[in-house]
């Protein structure tokens, strides 16, 4: 590892070799001279050993992981521009011999970050450089929103899954416990579980394909027993593959007495828990109106604010199945970490949830904006009747008056769906069974109650209330108009470097990959800010350009 004084020095000669090739500049020349040393040694300490073979120093590796997203490289590509390239060496502070190397210690490198967690750090110690030069400040306006992520996975029917699930489980205690599985596995197996299981070899007839889904089965759940014998290793039985083995059996199979079924699609568990494959088991299959896709869901957060560079503050990673309003906390809470937070905070309807919101402004003092969910209502969907906004609520009696002045008479609370508190309340039967307008009001023909409503508690009613008014009004449109700028963001990141596609497996390399692709973003924003480009409102063609200036 350089010393810190070492680690701030670029060598002459490389400085005056990369000047002399450089004469009109260069981004990185820039990067250099501008933000410094962006990730010193001493950041990642913890990372390596304190004895043994010293180790490269690590704020190079971490810069060189970043510059190999911006310029879409390889490892072993990275690494030979290491040793080829001036402006890497005139960046990385190295000497002009300087002979680099082995491309593997990057991903060494990247596990390392991977292992104790520090993934954040690498974009927040680019963000804390971007601060002291001021380009980034707390309370800025930012948006946030998500786009699908495709895992690095091939994608399996039910059947591949199952016999694919067994073979991963086959070939990893084969590695570890080669003679206990030697001992106890039939001749048949070696020939069936050989060869990868691949639909085009199944056969096509449904009742043979259930026949080979029950062997499978059965063949599984041997495995398995074999596995929590009393007599089997500890270390077996804590395999990863063994139990996502037993998993994807309680997932895909059920027993009845001595009979073994495959469960049909309603008998399952819901997507957001079920394993699609056993190389990948925290991706998860989802579907967006029409697009459909097994991974995950990245969520970019950046600065929208006029007369600064649009920087990515935050990155969150998540499986498919995530609601988008789940990770609104997280968000504002690494936000908060990292003294950014932004007074206004632009979303789409996903993130917007009245409880976030009312917890955004009272926890953060963040203002929330986007559209809320609609009243979905039969009666506000048909504009017809009297839907929940028609009602009086009085929070202090917890009496709730109807458009026809009957009350209430009974007022409870309860959860919704997702375990959050909401009350109900309940209409006397006769009122509602006499009301001239009944049919503008309830399809209901319970002989026993009246009408029923649900509503959140009073703060987020009220808010839920307000947001829906406020939307359709001019100045929320003024005001959200800024949020539709970051799709091109996610423009850059999908066409430049591929952020739709996972490089790795796993959530936790998936979501280290987009970190890199942010650092990336915002390195090549700064010096696009830096020599005077600054983003435009929307893209301007080359025709549009030739038009003379009135001035």
């Amino acid at each position: 590892m350089l010393k810190p004084e070492e680690q701030n020095l670029v060598p002459e000669d490389t400085q005056r070799v990369a000047r002399a090739v450089f004469p009109k500049g260069n981004p990185y020349l820039t990067m250099r001279t501008e933000l410094g040393v962006i990730y010193e040694d001493k950041a990642f300490i913890g990372l390596f050993p304190t004895h043994g073979q010293p180790a490269e120093s690590p704020g190079v590796l971490a810069m060189v992981t970043a510059l190999q997203f911006a310029e879409g490289l390889s490892d072993r590509q990275a690494a030979e521009a290491v040793r080829s390239r001036i402006d890497w060496k005139y960046l990385l502070g190295l000497e002009l011999t300087d002979p680099g190397f082995d491309y593997s210690v990057l991903s060494e490198f990247r596990g390392r970050v991977i292992r104790h967690g520090v993934e954040e750090d690498l974009l927040n110690h680019l963000l804390d450089r971007f601060k002291a030069k001021g380009l980034l400040k707390e309370r800025s306006q930012q948006r946030t929103d998500s786009t699908h992520v495709e895992a690095n996975i091939r994608v399996l029917n039910s059947l591949e899954k199952v016999g694919e699930t067994l073979r991963h489980a086959l070939n990893e205690l084969a590695e570890v416990a080669p003679e206990w599985l030697r001992a106890r596995v039939p001749d048949e197996w070696y020939t069936f579980y050989e060869k990868r299981i691949e639909n085009y070899r199944l056969p096509s007839k449904e009742k043979e394909r259930d026949a080979l889904m029950l062997r499978i089965g059965r063949d599984g759940f041997q495995l398995l027993n074999w596995v929590i014998a009393p007599d089997t290793p500890n270390e077996l039985k804590a395999m990863k593959a063994v139990e996502i083995l037993r998993q994807v059996w309680l997932q895909e199979y059920y027993q009845d007495g001595d009979d073994l079924h495959w469960r049909s699609p309603g008998n399952r568990p819901s997507e957001d828990q079920q394993i699609v494959s056993p190389y990948d088991p925290e991706a998860r299959f989802s579907q967006k109106r029409n697009t459909q896709w097994c991974g995950y869901k990245a969520h970019l957060t950046e600065v929208c604010e006029e007369g600064h560079p649009h920087l990515i503050t935050q990155v969150e990673t998540t499986p498919a199945t995530t609601p988008d309003n789940q990770t609104t906390p997280t968000i504002q809470a690494a936000l908060a970490k990292q003294d950014i937070l932004p007074d206004e905070h632009l979303l789409d309807a996903g993130y917007m949830d009245a409880h976030q919101v009312v917890a955004s402004q009272e926890k953060y003092g963040v203002t929330m904006i986007g559209p809320v969910l609609s009243d979905r209502s039969w009666q506000a969907k048909q504009q017809k009747g009297f839907d929940l906004s028609h009602f009086i609520i009085n929070w202090q009696t917890k009496v709730v008056t109807c458009p026809m002045g009957h009350l209430s008479h009974e007022w409870f609370t309860d959860k919704d769906a997702s375990g959050k508190p909401r009350i109900g309340v309940r209409f006397a039967f006769q009122d509602c069974q006499a009301c001239p307008v009944r049919q503008d009001c309830t399809h209901s023909q319970s002989k026993v109650q009246g009408r029923n409503l649900r509503f959140r508690p009073e703060a987020e009613h009220l808010v839920l209330q307000r947001f829906r008014r406020w939307v359709k009004t001019d100045e929320f449109k003024q005001k959200y108009r800024k949020r539709a700028g970051i799709e091109g963001t996610f423009s850059q990141a999908v066409r430049t470097m591929d952020l739709r596609s996972s490089r790795y497996i796993g959530l936790a390399k998936t979501h280290l990959q987009h970190i890199l692709t942010a650092i990336a973003i915002n390195l090549a924003r700064f010096t696009d800010w830096f020599a005077g480009s600054h983003p435009e409102q929307t893209r301007t063609s080359r025709f549009a350009a030739l038009k003379p200036s009135l001035v």
